[in-house]
Parts: structure tokens; C-alpha cells; sequence
């Protein structure tokens, strides 16, 4: 399985819900209705800021981004980080708990034609690998893309 991309970020838990609870934030709207669903049911879950879940899933969403950027190599972006499709790449948990990565079709459509060139009739699509914790007042996460 070889490696396309690597994708790593951190983010403050704290400056994060600040910039969740600010009036007229717009970064809800980054985040699909599954994740805000399940970031919800985890903070009730596990007693703690809703806020917390949402910081890891965007530290994942940042790494997706920078894996995806790292597999282009040379070649140009399909977007640009102001129009990146945020609410398109879903960070959510499987029924064990374990975090994966899934793309909306027409996002799914782009990775596929933006990497064209590095598939290859052994390795024909691209598989996301992803891991994610938080601890204390940082939300981190990991993102291989891989050959599947």
C-alpha cells in the first residue's frame, strides 16, 4: 500500500469553541449534520464540551487537506483553502468508535480526476487512513492517503 499523502494538525480546544461561540460564526456550517450528531452524542456520552469532538474532526479535516495537498506533488489543487469543501469531508466514527474518513460524491469525484495520475491498474483508488485524539487543551489528528 503505498503511501500518496501525509496530513497532521493540531488544534487548541479552547481558541477552537471560542471561535464556535462567537456571534455569527460560520464554522458550524463547515461541519455536515453527521458530525455535528455525533460530536453532540459523544460530549453527552462522555460528559464533556461538544466543542472538544468538533476541534478533533477539524483537526482531521485540516490533515485530509494536507495529505491530499502532499499526493498532488507538482500538480494544481483542485481548490484553494477558501473554497475547500469542508462540510464535504466527514470525520465520523464508526458504531466502535474507530474515526474514518468519507467524502461527499462530488469530493470524491475530485480526489479520484486530481490524482489520476499517481493511480495505476494495481492500485486503481485511494483509501484515507486516519487517527485522532484529545488530551487536556489540544485536538490532534493523522491522515495517510494511500493507495488502496
Amino acid at each position: 500500500m503505498p503511501i500518496l499523502g501525509l496530513g497532521h494538525d493540531v488544534v487548541d480546544i479552547a481558541a477552537f469553541a471560542e471561535q464556535l461561540a462567537e456571534p455569527g460564526s460560520r464554522m458550524r456550517r463547515l461541519f455536515s449534520p453527521r458530525e455535528l450528531r455525533q460530536a453532540a452524542m459523544r460530549a453527552r456520552t462522555k460528559h464533556d464540551a461538544e466543542s472538544a469532538h468538533l476541534a478533533v474532526r477539524w483537526a482531521g479535516k485540516e490533515a485530509v487537506l494536507k495529505a491530499w495537498g502532499e499526493a498532488l506533488a507538482d500538480r494544481p489543487a483542485p481548490y484553494t483553502i477558501d473554497d475547500f469543501p469542508w462540510n464535504g469531508i466527514e470525520i465520523l466514527d464508526d458504531s466502535r468508535g474507530r474515526p474514518s474518513v468519507t467524502l461527499r460524491a462530488d469530493v470524491d469525484r475530485t480526489l479520484h480526476e486530481s490524482l489520476a495520475e499517481a493511480a495505476s491498474p494495481s492500485h486503481p483508488s485511494p483509501a484515507w487512513h486516519v487517527s485522532l485524539s484529545h488530551d487536556g487543551p489540544v485536538a490532534s489528528a493523522v491522515v495517510l492517503l494511500v493507495h488502496g
